[in-house]
């Protein structure tokens, strides 16, 4: 039932983007970083969270889930270090996707050759 809910969730999400890219004149790009936003709003007002223990992988995989697992390491890192953490928190609880991000694409650009069309 987990896979399915999962799927479900993570299934809604990628449709809704699907239609922002279809139907508005909205970049990639300015749909990514809208989905890491709504992320952090969600999780700043209480609603993330349900979401992701509701949906799992579902909720927790997409940009969403990226931007709700950066409002809980700045929440988090700013009571323990206090302003400084609302700088550090950021990075220090994302570090493992971001360098995976990095690896990952520096090892595709290595392999892969670009072709003009």
């Amino acid at each position: 039932m987990d896979y399915i809910k999962a799927f479900i969730i993570g299934g809604l999400f990628c449709a809704v983007g699907q239609i922002f890219i279809d139907k508005t004149k909205l970049t990639p790009a300015k749909i990514l970083v809208g989905y890491v936003v709504s992320g952090v709003i969600l999780s700043a007002v209480g609603l993330y969270k349900p979401l992701a223990e509701f949906a799992g992988a579902g909720a927790t995989v997409p940009l969403t889930g990226f931007g709700h697992t950066l409002a809980m390491s700045v929440k988090e890192a700013v009571d323990q270090h206090g302003l400084l953490g609302a700088f550090t928190g950021g990075l220090s609880g994302t570090a493992g996707g971001i360098t995976a991000a990095i690896v990952f694409g520096t090892a595709v650009a290595l392999i892969f050759r670009s072709h003009k069309k």
